[in-house]
């Protein structure tokens, strides 16, 4: 291969350089070798991603490097169907030759298939070359893609193509299947995740959704208020100096409303009634009075005598 081609230029000094490397540092995630009429052009395969719709899935695809490389960056086209990126047409990545502003020249063949990698479970945002299929179209794609390899191009490139299927079918496991029994398993633990979410996070329930106490079996209703009503919720009191009659009539008639609109069997937490402590305060203040009249009255009666003696 290498006496084909000007040892001196940089790009194809650069190119074999990573030729090299990549037969020699093999990785089971990825391989990608040059045609042997045009190292310019390669062929690549790349594992889809682990714990995504893509595992187990061999997608092909080809890379052309510009003859400024790597200084500039290369372009990237998908040849097996993947439901993430158009087949057969150049896809935009901050690695391609679409954003030419993000390459660096110290990044090479094997940093943008890996880059490649990372990208496939993302959100499309619309980009040039994008799809957008749903998951189960996606893993069906995963399935059919292990089959056989895509056919593109000249027998020289077929030839490629076929060999790293093969290499790569001997490295990829098998495609993850999920069975009703499965999903029925993980949409429990889904469901059981989002609970424990509910219980540490109340405040995430909309409103009038009973919330269950830890503590016990007590149940507190979430009500939602008006947006200029008065803060003060059904039965409970907010914190004023000196109340007033009225204001506690009216605090008791937003209680006596809050327990009317409880559902049935709903238990209620009731806070202790300020009453007890105003009576209370009133006893004892009565009591100091009566207290303080009577020293007052023995000191009276006490001058008087001490007076009439003189």
């Amino acid at each position: 291969m290498a006496e084909k081609y000007n040892l001196k230029n940089p790009a194809v000094k650069r190119i074999l350089q990573e030729v090299k490397e990549m037969q020699s540092n093999p990785s089971d995630d990825f391989t990608s070798l040059p045609l042997e009429e045009n190292i310019f052009e390669w062929q690549f395969a790349i594992r889809g991603p682990r714990d995504s719709e893509f595992e187990g899935g061999i997608y092909h695809g080809r890379i052309q490097l510009p003859a400024e490389y790597p200084f500039k960056p290369p372009s990237f086209m998908l040849l097996t169907p993947n439901g993430r990126f158009e087949t057969q047409t150049k896809i935009c990545l901050s690695i391609s030759n679409h954003h030419p502003e993000h390459w660096q020249p110290s990044w090479s063949v094997r940093t943008a298939l890996v880059a490649l990698i990372a990208f496939m479970p993302t959100n499309p945002n619309g980009a040039l070359g994008s799809l957008d299929y749903k998951k189960e179209e996606r893993r069906a794609l995963a399935i059919k893609s292990r089959e056989a390899a895509p056919k593109f191009g000249t027998p020289e490139r077929q030839k490629l193509i076929d060999e790293i299927h093969e290499y790569m079918l001997s490295k990829a496991p098998p495609v993850p299947q999920h069975s009703p029994s499965q999903a029925s398993e993980e949409q429990s633990r889904i469901e059981e995740a989002e609970a424990q979410v509910i219980l540490q996070n109340p405040e995430a329930l909309p409103a009038g959704d009973a919330i269950p106490d830890q503590a016990g079996d007590r149940i507190v209703e979430e009500q939602e208020l008006p947006v200029n009503a008065n803060p003060t919720s059904a039965g409970v009191e907010s914190p004023t100096e000196n109340p007033s009659s009225d204001s506690s009539n009216q605090l008791l008639q937003k209680s006596d409303t809050g327990v009317q609109n409880l559902k049935p069997g709903t238990k209620v937490v009731q806070k202790p009634d300020d009453r007890l402590f105003t009576l209370a305060a009133i006893g004892l203040t009565i009591a100091i009075v009566v207290l303080l009249l009577k020293k007052f009255i023995k000191s009276t009666e006490h001058g008087a005598v001490f007076m009439d003696e003189s």
